[in-house]
């Protein structure tokens, strides 16, 4: 199964202690591989371009080419491998730029370490993993967007895209999902985009947190 493979991981960090530290704790899990570390946005993207992880690991607050703009770039360069924040900033304006510019995740660096850990593994095998205290902010933005739909009805979803939805709120990746409902990873890909325009939202986190609120 996806989940039991080992999952490969690079750092994206200009702290040369905190990678040492992170790659530490990776290494005490024999299902998570750090394959790779970058100390600059353009070390990182062209890391990530040539060994396309499972899971990227990206700071925000770096100098140079910061973690938006390699999370932008990342995202363009349309690879398969997931990205979770992983910072000191519980700025507002932080985390919905990097959840609305497509970040898979959200972690604060003052975890414990047990914690972060079992976050890393979990966002690496394709959950959606955000800090306990930032999925309110979340919430709380997406009620003040009065161009996203507030009732289900009103998102006028599909059946197929309802069963997606929800999937995307259980945490799964599109690999997962093309395997639970038997169907490849390209068509999961295109109703994943239908459901991000019906509902005006920019990404797959904003979406989970969307449908959450509106689960009965």
């Amino acid at each position: 199964m996806i989940e039991d493979a080992t999952q490969t991981i690079i750092t994206i960090d200009d702290h040369p202690l905190f990678r040492k530290g992170l790659a530490d704790l990776i290494d005490m899990d024999d299902s998570l591989s750090l394959i790779g570390e970058a100390a600059s946005g353009e070390q990182g993207l062209a890391l990530a371009v040539e060994l396309e992880p499972d899971l990227v690991l990206l700071d925000i607050n770096m100098k140079g080419m910061d973690g938006l703009e390699t999370l932008r770039a990342l995202k363009a360069a349309d690879l398969d491998s997931r990205v979770m924040m992983l910072t000191v900033s519980d700025n507002e304006e932080d985390v919905l730029a990097a959840i609305r510019a497509g970040a898979d995740g959200y972690l604060l660096k003052d975890m414990e370490p047990e914690d972060t850990l079992d976050s890393i593994r979990a966002a690496a095998t394709g959950k959606l993993v955000v800090s306990d205290k930032l999925t309110e902010l979340l919430a709380a933005a997406l009620r003040s967007e009065s161009n996203t739909p507030q009732d289900p009805e009103e998102a006028a979803l599909t059946q197929r895209e309802h069963e997606i939805l929800a999937l995307i709120a259980e945490g799964m990746s599109n690999k997962l999902i093309a395997r639970a409902l038997d169907i490849s990873p390209g068509t999961v890909k295109v109703h994943v985009k239908n459901i991000l325009r019906k509902l005006n939202l920019n990404s797959r986190v904003e979406a989970a947190v969307w449908a959450l609120k509106h689960s009965r």
